[in-house]
């Protein structure tokens, strides 16, 4: 579904998730800091987009300038949207971690919209289906609450898991979606994952080149929630 069709992809993503997503102490013993929570300077007057999720989120091996929160402000600015995107991803969250957080990231001032983007490292650490579905439904309800958008990026399970658990942990995603009637980004590695020259020397999470085309894919998914 939603074109996931090879092994190889599902493979990449569950190597990504064990990669950035297993611990913060995981993370930072692979040469790179787990990424605090990145509130730009406010601006009272603009809307926010809060990027919201793990590693990927946070632009893991990357420089701040090339994370996609920083590249969908570029891309924002340049096509007339005013709003502040801030970077809340941290390096091996997981939906837990990301509803024991959201209300103070919801609690700041003017956000409109959020990208929510965890559920990887739920899978590497054996979480059942049904409780990583209720943590991202909770953030979803609160979003809601406060007349927040929502984008949802959907995740993939390896056959490894095993066909019960990869076919619920597929679905979930989607689930949540037409529940909630919120956007949906099934997977926002297209056009990424397998390909060498697009990820760094880890194979797994995406370099500069590929986070531009990480950047596209949620833009795209993105533009139905903007208004000017």
């Amino acid at each position: 579904m939603h074109g996931f069709k090879t092994f190889a992809l599902l493979t990449i993503l569950a190597a990504t998730a064990m990669s950035g997503c297993t611990d913060r102490g995981a993370a930072l013993s692979q040469g790179n800091t787990a990424r605090p929570l990145v509130t730009p300077a406010v601006t009272s007057t603009s809307r926010k987009i809060v990027a919201f999720g793990d590693s990927l989120t946070a632009g893991f091996g990357l420089a701040e300038p090339e994370s996609y929160p920083y590249l969908l402000q570029q891309k924002l600015k340049a096509d007339g949207y005013d709003y502040e995107v801030v970077n809340a991803g941290v390096s091996g969250d997981t939906s837990l971690g990301g509803l024991e957080r959201v209300d103070w990231v919801l609690g700041q001032e003017n956000v409109a919209i959020l990208i929510l983007e965890l559920g990887a490292n739920d899978l590497l650490r054996g979480m059942p289906v049904n409780r990583m579905k209720s943590n991202l439904d909770q953030i979803i309800r609160k979003a809601k609450a406060k007349n927040v958008k929502i984008l949802l990026c959907g995740m993939l399970a390896p056959p490894t898991a095993g066909s019960d658990y990869s076919r619920d942990y597929v679905n979930a995603f989607p689930d949540l979606a037409d529940e909630h009637n919120v956007e949906f980004l099934p997977f926002l590695l297209e056009g990424v994952a397998t390909k060498r020259e697009l990820n760094q020397a880890d194979g797994i999470h995406p370099n500069a080149e590929g986070t531009r085309i990480m950047t596209d894919n949620i833009y795209s998914a993105l533009k139905p929630l903007l208004s000017k």
